[in-house]
């Protein structure tokens, strides 16, 4: 028994949610430090309020892939999630650009990304249950041009209401523009509308059908298997988060001592937590325990092979990412137009033209998604990404050297193939490697390589751009282009064809 080939109208409708929940993300992004700063902070605070989306995401992703891959019910396995989250995130989108005061801004935030998770996750996995696997690059790389064009119009929709329509982009100190305003209006009313499309014009395998699936394709396809014994993986799982609980001790104590930046807490107080749930679970399981809890944790030290691998191209691809995100308006507002008064015309208009460099970011994207399966078949996935990835890392680290609002359209291009890539290259290699019955999860816990980054970067950066930088935020996005790089080098040592198996059924 094998999964059927869907035609391309089939695989559009299925893809077609993730236009909406991009025109949310692309205003998430492109706008949040804005945001941030008109309600008064410096650039130095702007990376630890974003580091809501991110811890956020840690938790809501594998809770998420954990009970979607036990779903069903009459609208499917990853449908429901697919509703809830819409709903969630377009009441999010309303109460954004309205916060009153800052941390109201980043507690929305904080709400936001979460809901957008609760849709988003599963979107990835349904792309794995659904299509074969000779489809499967071809299904991430619909998401990406969808991504790719709701971002386009999702980060535009400042630039255009304030040139098209006449809004004003500027408005009284600590208060947002009602050019964001209404972008954010429109974009809660596409996020929940392109969903419920997908919604009410897919369809899911049943539990069954997908078991059969995989059973058939272990039969024709088989794989290098490393059987590992229970009794020495608890004993690892023990050690390893007894090794991570100490690391984050010992270098906290060193912020401590030190009086380095609080914000560099997060990451090892998080490194403690971790750790210690790690050593509960192996408790856990020498005493025969088996719940959802120990299967989360356990089977996150349990990853195929080919996961951990491209664990550490996500990492530093979208450290890279987060970086220009956090740090592109104040970068180019302070670096390429010389102002930072938040209340000028000149750093608006500044603000405005970091929304056009997006939005051409994601429409060349979309003008590229469909060509990079073309050349990962000519060459291979893993050359077609580091390709890709030095093309984003270049336009990063060039902003530097540009004056024009042209030469930073054009750094943008770079950044767009590499962004088509991020979202379709690394999904279809994973997605071949995963049992059916964990996609969801696996799909989940694969996002926290781009969580752990943002949080990294949350901390780390705003260190960097204060202590070393002199607080110049542009030198954060060369960071983040060498980054990038970096990421597409450590592609080509990726294996696709082993995983891993423990004496036990979790």
């Amino acid at each position: 028994m094998r999964k059927r080939t869907l035609s391309f109208w089939e695989i559009w409708n299925m893809s077609f949610g993730f236009l909406g929940i991009q025109f949310g993300f692309a205003l998430q992004n492109a706008n949040t430090s804005r945001i941030f700063e008109t309600l008064g902070a410096s650039v130095e605070e702007i990376p630890i309020l974003w580091i809501a989306a991110p811890v956020t995401g840690l938790v809501v992703q594998p809770i998420i892939g954990y009970f979607s891959d036990r779903t069903w019910t009459r609208l499917g396995r990853r449908r429901p999630y697919f509703l809830i989250g819409a709903i969630l995130s377009s009441i999010a989108l309303f109460i954004m650009p309205n916060s009153p005061t800052l941390w109201v801004a980043a507690g929305t935030l904080w709400i936001m990304d979460a809901s957008i998770n609760i849709s988003m996750e599963p979107f990835r996995a349904f792309v794995g249950d659904n299509l074969p696997d000779r489809q499967r690059t071809l299904g991430f790389a619909m998401q990406s041009f969808f991504i790719g064009v709701g971002a386009v119009v999702g980060s535009l929709l400042p630039y255009m209401f304030t040139n098209w329509f006449g809004i004003s982009n500027t408005a009284p100190e600590g208060v947002i523009p009602d050019s964001v305003k209404w972008s954010f209006y429109v974009g809660g009313v596409v996020f929940f509308l392109a969903v419920l499309w997908t919604v009410i014009r897919s369809r899911e395998y049943s539990p069954e059908e997908l078991e059969a699936f995989e059973k058939e394709k272990l039969k024709n396809k088989p794989e290098r298997v490393e059987v590992v014994d229970k009794s020495k993986n608890i004993r690892n799982q023990f050690i390893a988060g007894a090794v991570m609980a100490a690391v984050g001790v010992i270098v906290s104590f060193l912020i401590y001592e030190n009086g380095l930046t609080k914000e560099l807490y997060i990451l090892f107080v998080g490194l403690i937590v971790a750790g210690l749930l790690f050593m509960i679970v192996s408790s856990l399981r020498k005493k025969e325990v088996r719940n959802g809890f120990t299967v989360i944790i356990t089977d996150m030290m349990n990853m195929p092979p080919a996961m951990k691998q491209l664990a550490w191209v996500q990492f530093f691809s979208w450290f890279a990412l987060f970086s220009m995100w956090i740090y592109t308006t104040p970068a180019v507002t302070g670096h390429v137009f010389g102002t930072n008064d938040t209340t000028s015309e000149l750093y608006n208009d500044a603000a405005d033209w970091v929304t056009v460099m997006f939005t051409v970011y994601n429409g060349v994207a979309a003008a590229v998604a469909f060509l990079l399966p073309v050349i990962a078949r000519r060459t291979s996935n893993k050359v077609t990404h580091l390709l890709a990835l030095t093309m984003g890392g270049l336009g990063l680290i060039s902003v530097y050297f540009l004056g024009d609002k042209v030469g930073l359209l054009l750094a943008m291009v770079g950044v767009g193939v590499a962004w088509a890539s991020i979202l379709s290259i690394p999904y279809a290699m994973l997605s071949g490697a995963l049992p059916s019955a964990k996609m969801g999860y696996y799909m989940g816990v694969f996002n926290f390589f781009i969580v752990i980054p943002q949080i990294v970067a949350a901390t780390i950066l705003g260190f960097l751009v204060k202590e070393l930088f002199n607080g110049e935020p542009i030198y954060a996005l060369i960071v983040g282009g060498c980054s990038m790089i970096l990421s597409g080098l450590l592609t080509l040592r990726v294996q696709t064809n082993k995983r891993i198996n423990i004496d036990e059924q979790s």
